[in-house]
């Protein structure tokens, strides 16, 4: 099964650009770890996010961000820390900053300052210079926010001093806050395992897809969102190797829903890995009759260009099957 990829990507992209449709337009940014109370979150307008990054041990999460501009690039990461807790937001900086400015001596303290907040902890804000690559001077502000085992640290970087004073990231600082008492979601533990996923993480991505799917009700409003989970499940764990738990995950979910057509697919291309021909002639089959309960704005796949069925194009019988799909 380890080349059944193309067998769910189009669902995610497809489930993705809807989700991305019923999010609100602005430049909010939220972080949260998918098994540990706590949410990070500030308000970059006119950035976007052009990297995200997951630790399989679900302990870190992160976003880079970019400007407009190109001017300014923006690090977020909502991160535990137990071995200083209980944390402040003081002891998440110094850290933080301490290792750093034995790495780099470079540093150059500009100031720093602590913002009270009347609804979490304060943070603690660092303004400094830095020799980057090739000499290049890098100016930096930087804030932390702790409590507990849990630390945010939250830069924006760019060669430009006005990194420091410039009033539209001002009001970055004045979004920024942690709020200990948030409970993960659904979409905050499904975007964690997607960046598992896509940095190619699957023993550690698989579970938490699975998780993900405790976090849904069910209604039929989410039902998109458990046919989502519930394939990248399947494929995290058979990509790891777990071909037994990918089928299972596929067969409890038919039970349930049984008239979508990629759990039936998603069974043949294992059928294919497995060079069980019979059996992944009956999924494909089975899913191609139901190709009209697609999620909206998705296709069912072509099996002539899917890797997994590939292998078996000198199968002469087999392959005009799958010709005739289509």
């Amino acid at each position: 099964m380890k080349k059944v990829t193309i067998c769910f990507l189009w669902l995610l992209m497809a489930a993705t650009a809807a989700r991305a449709q019923d999010l609100s337009k602005d430049a909010s940014s939220t972080l949260a770890l998918p098994a540990h109370d706590g949410q990070l979150r500030w308000n970059a307008e006119g950035f976007s996010i052009i990297q995200s990054s997951a630790k399989p041990n679900n302990a870190e999460i992160g976003v880079r961000a970019r400007d407009g501009s190109g001017q300014f690039t923006l690090l977020g990461f909502l991160f535990l820390f137990p071995e200083q807790a209980p944390m402040t937001s003081a002891k998440c900086r110094d850290g933080v900053m301490e290792p750093e400015k034995k790495s780099n001596p470079t540093i150059t303290i500009a100031g720093s300052s602590e913002i009270a907040r009347s609804d979490g902890p304060p943070v603690e804000l660092v303004g400094y210079v830095a020799q980057a690559e090739a000499g290049k001077v890098v100016y930096i502000m930087r804030g932390f926010v702790a409590i507990d085992d849990l630390c945010g640290d939250l830069e924006i970087y760019g060669n430009d001093p006005t990194v420091i004073s410039d009033p539209n990231l001002k009001k970055i600082w004045e979004s920024y806050r942690l709020d200990p008492q948030y409970v993960p979601q659904f979409n905050d533990v499904l975007e964690y395992a997607q960046i598992l996923y896509q940095n190619h993480l699957y023993q550690a991505a698989a579970p938490l897809f699975e998780q993900a799917l405790t976090k849904l009700s069910g209604g039929a409003d989410q039902i998109t969102w458990r046919r989502v989970a519930t394939d990248q499940a399947a494929i995290a764990y058979g990509l790891a190797g777990n071909i037994s738990k990918a089928r299972a995950l596929i067969n409890a979910a038919v039970a349930k829903d049984p008239e979508y057509p990629m759990y039936y697919y998603n069974l043949a291309c294992a059928d294919a890995e497995e060079k069980k021909l019979s059996d992944a002639r009956t999924h494909l089959q089975q899913a191609f009759a139901r190709k009209a309960n697609v999620i909206k704005g998705e296709t069912m796949p072509d099996p002539t260009k899917d890797d997994s069925f590939l292998p078996y194009r000198n199968d002469r019988e087999f392959w005009a099957f799958l010709e005739s799909l289509h």
